[in-house]
């Protein structure tokens, strides 16, 4: 009986082996498509990279070389002339703007040109806002200084405790010193607010004549002053 069960397994074996064969004939080509396509993925994210990567060197490379240039408007064309895109587009921005003293029209456009740009993330458009609100100062009127600060100090905006802190500064600049001291007594107890920010607030509650709030935060202790 061993030998007949023996032919039966190895012609078993053999239709298996057909069927196999048969089947990769039929759809090998499959696989050979999906190996061909994860290779090529990887070599397009390989390339990629290095195209970021390069891209980024030669920004930097620009911006330092345009940083040694002397005279304040001719480091500024070549700042502005540094090749860019993405992120790259607001950082160059920000460049642009930091010489509110010297160049004050200039920060001021730079700026506005960043917080205007919505492919930009929202970390840089706020900054822009909150920046150009600060350096245009009274030049800019209050309302439209609080217009601007108002949408960045909505729950999880980058920059919501700061403007809180600038729309104080307006209520002082308005005389309503009794809402100033409220909102900067509020921000002492923000969690998000960080600790210099909270000094700031205790040292212009104190300047304006209120009661310091007795804060604990970690490691920051601020007793009434």
């Amino acid at each position: 009986m061993s030998n007949p069960d023996s032919f039966i397994d190895e012609v078993t074996e053999e239709i298996r082996r057909d069927r196999l064969y048969g089947a990769f004939r039929r759809y090998g080509w499959i696989g050979i498509v999906l190996v061909i396509g994860i290779v090529a993925g990887a070599a397009y994210n390989e390339w990629t990279k290095a195209q970021v990567a390069a891209r980024a060197e030669i920004f930097g490379d620009a911006v330092l070389d345009a940083l040694d240039i002397g005279a304040p408007e001719d480091r500024l064309a070549a700042i502005a002339a540094a090749p860019a895109d993405g992120p790259q587009l607001a950082i160059r921005q920000l460049l642009l703007a930091a010489d509110p003293v010297d160049n004050k029209a200039a920060t001021l456009e730079a700026l506005a040109v960043l917080a205007a740009d919505a492919s930009q993330p929202a970390v840089y458009r706020d900054l822009a806002v909150l920046r150009q609100v600060t350096v245009a100062g009274a030049d800019m009127p209050l309302a439209d200084r609080r217009a601007a600060l108002e949408p960045i100090t909505a729950p999880g905006r980058p920059y919501r405790t700061l403007a809180l802190e600038q729309l104080a500064y307006l209520q002082i600049e308005e005389g309503q010193t009794e809402a100033a001291i409220a909102g900067l007594s509020a921000l002492m107890q923000d969690q998000e607010a960080p600790s210099g920010l909270r000094n700031r607030a205790a040292q212009m509650i104190t300047a304006l004549g209120g009661e310091v709030p007795a804060v604990q935060s970690g490691a920051d202790v601020v007793q009434d002053g």
